[in-house]
């Protein structure tokens, strides 16, 4: 059995499958194909897929005009080892996106992101109760989540 991630896109499928893979190592685009039959959301051809893995997992797209838009029921959680590693991602997301609050945005596109670093959900596991206090208050006031003020809240 394999489970993979899909997401459907109104329109410019393929400029958001390859920012996205350029975007996090190891990803790559698979096959592209279009679906040679007449559709509901098109004319033969019209319907296009593509497959890609960012990171590792995997993700299935398709471009089939409009239904729903993307919400944040569905968000791709990137855990970053260094505040550089959020500051690129977060930087090159937000462009034509929104920010919102504790490491969400928005890309261009509508797809929702959480871009976090690792340390937050070691933090977040500690055994003391007054530190994961501390650094979740800190975390709450936050757009753009900041290793340094998040180490900071956990020390007192």
């Amino acid at each position: 059995m394999k489970v993979t991630q899909h997401l459907w896109f109104e329109k410019d499928m393929e400029a958001a499958v390859r920012f996205y893979t350029s975007l996090i190592p190891g990803s790559r685009i698979g096959e592209t194909a279009a679906i040679m039959a007449d559709t509901p959301s098109g004319p033969a051809g019209s319907v296009r897929i593509v497959t890609f893995r960012l990171g590792d997992q995997d993700y299935m797209a398709i471009e089939a005009g409009p239904l729903d838009p993307f919400n944040h029921s569905f968000s791709i959680m990137v855990e970053c080892d260094t505040q550089q590693e959020i500051d690129r991602l977060w930087d090159a997301l937000k462009e034509g996106g929104t920010v919102e609050q504790c490491g969400w945005l928005r890309d261009r596109w509508g797809l929702s992101w959480q871009i976090a670093p690792k340390r937050l959900r070691e933090l977040m596991g500690d055994p003391d109760p007054a530190l994961v206090r501390r650094v979740t208050e800190a975390m709450l006031g936050m757009v753009k989540l900041e290793i340094d003020a998040l180490e900071a809240a956990a020390r007192g």
